[in-house]
């Protein structure tokens, strides 16, 4: 009987999490105290954006990556929500373009000016209605620039055409809330994780449900495609109400290929895949450790590398995308963590030790830019392509200056699968009812003193009629 080592060598096994040190992070910033499971941060290479606590509606701040230091209280904010916002993505082709959706049931897009807020925005490049519900869910389309997806809690997906302003298909396949979503390397597949414990890989021009897994044992939270394996990665909860992670071929979910069970505890996981690296980190809602596994497509498929652990527990984590890096210091990833209790948000870089001070392009192959690869009319005809590379060895250099141009929006009916969006749209909750009750009091008494003030002007013009009638037969 052959004798097989569970050791395996990898050039990654030695990586090591950095916390920042205090100048390098970001202090007294009002972390928001919602409780929805999103990461309620989002970062590139210029800035760094964080759902905070507002008064009288949502708000979240942008604050530039360089500028670490002390936030000062007055510090402006992006703040035309009128509920609490639920998630912001920012654009990975237009760097100071973030999207955000609320409570209030639209998505909006925002321009932040370079060198970042200098006053409180309130005003949108775009106002994106047509869910009838909360949105919880926002997510860029990886190859093209004018894409955006969003998930609300009226159960469906909506495809926002940036280029019109309007949502172009709707997904209407699950049965209850969608807990996240992923798309592959050249986005044509869609994955899903909902509350009806169903796993969903989705063509998403069409809607089609192209494979779908019934989640009995493996309760599924979250799910990422990772890269280009053909393989998907759930986290979610055992029968056994133990956390674990499960592996599966996207193209038969009958069965997942791998369950492992990662600790007892019940905070969520939130997974992020590196495809560059095949590195996958596991972070906990609550917890002060990130783990971290090396993907392969051989057997046992997961390889546990080592963890990163801090007393502090992270609310959410926001990531930096891989022409933001530290390259020369072999940074392969960098977790921007947030600790509500202090009001602060540390960068976690994480290390691959090397002794040479060279470029290692054994860690940094060819990796996606940030220049789209197809416009929103190419995808949306049916055209599919794998994102633009780029080399990190030099820096980055953008080869051209696209500008984002939002569309003149005219008011008309937004029609989705004949399905008109915002005409007669049936409250959900008490909250909605007594929004809609209110707002339909205030179009009243605007209407009624409307109808008043006319009154009294065709009284005064019948007073004035009848004196010139009195007036002529005299001067006659």
């Amino acid at each position: 009987m052959s004798w097989r080592p569970t050791y395996r060598s990898s050039k990654f096994r030695n990586v090591y999490g950095k916390v920042g040190n205090r100048e390098h992070c970001f202090d007294g910033v009002p972390i928001t105290k919602n409780v929805h499971d999103n990461h309620f941060c989002a970062v590139n290479s210029k800035f760094l954006a964080v759902v905070t606590e507002s008064a009288g509606g949502g708000a979240f701040i942008v604050i530039p990556v360089a500028q670490a230091g002390r936030l000062d209280s007055h510090y402006p904010k992006v703040c035309g929500h009128q509920g609490n916002v639920l998630d912001i993505k920012w654009n990975p082709f237009f760097e100071n373009i973030i999207a955000s959706c609320s409570e209030d049931a639209s998505v909006r897009v925002w321009e932040i000016p370079e060198g970042g807020l200098r006053r409180n925005v309130t005003e949108a490049v775009l106002e994106l209605y047509g869910h009838s519900r909360r949105v919880g869910l926002i997510e860029w389309h990886p190859t093209s620039s004018g894409i955006l997806f969003s998930a609300g809690y009226d159960y469906k997906i909506l495809i926002w055409n940036l280029e019109i302003g309007e949502p172009v298909k709707m997904i209407d396949c699950h049965a209850d809330v969608i807990l996240s979503m992923s798309f592959n390397t050249d986005g044509s597949l869609l994955a899903t994780s909902c509350k009806d414990k169903k796993l969903r890989v989705i063509e998403p021009r069409s809607g089609r449900v192209l494979q779908q897994a019934s989640c009995k044992n493996h309760r599924v939270n979250r799910v990422v495609f990772l890269g280009n394996m053909k393989r998907l990665l759930t986290t979610g909860v055992s029968r056994w109400n133990t956390r674990q992670i499960a592996l599966w071929d996207q193209e038969d979910l009958s069965m997942p290929m791998v369950e492992e069970d990662i600790d007892g505890l019940s905070g969520l996981l939130f997974p992020f895949y590196d495809a560059d690296t095949h590195m996958l980190y596991l972070a906990g809602k609550g917890d002060g450790n990130i783990r971290y596994f090396e993907m392969t497509t051989e057997k046992p498929y997961i390889q546990y590398l080592t963890e990163f652990r801090s007393p502090a527990p992270q609310k959410g984590l926001g990531v930096m995308p891989k022409h933001g890096l530290d390259v020369a210091a072999c940074e392969v990833f960098r977790f921007y963590k947030l600790v509500t209790l202090k009001g602060l948000i540390e960068p976690i870089s994480m290390i691959v030790p090397r002794r040479s001070d060279t470029y290692q392009e054994d860690i940094y192959p060819m990796t996606p830019g940030t220049e789209p690869a197809l416009s929103a009319g190419e995808w949306l005809s049916g055209i599919d392509r794998d994102p633009v590379l780029m080399s990190l060895k030099d820096g980055y250099h953008r080869p051209n200056q696209l500008v984002f141009k939002a569309p003149v929006k005219e008011n008309k009916a937004l029609v989705v699968n004949g399905i008109d969006l915002l005409e007669n749209v049936p409250p959900r909750t008490e909250n909605e009812l007594l929004r809609m009750f209110f707002r339909q009091q205030e179009e009243l008494r605007r209407l009624k003193e409307e109808l008043t003030s006319k009154d009294v002007r065709i009284r005064q013009l019948e007073l004035e009629l009848n004196n010139l009638k009195n007036v002529s037969p005299n001067n006659v």
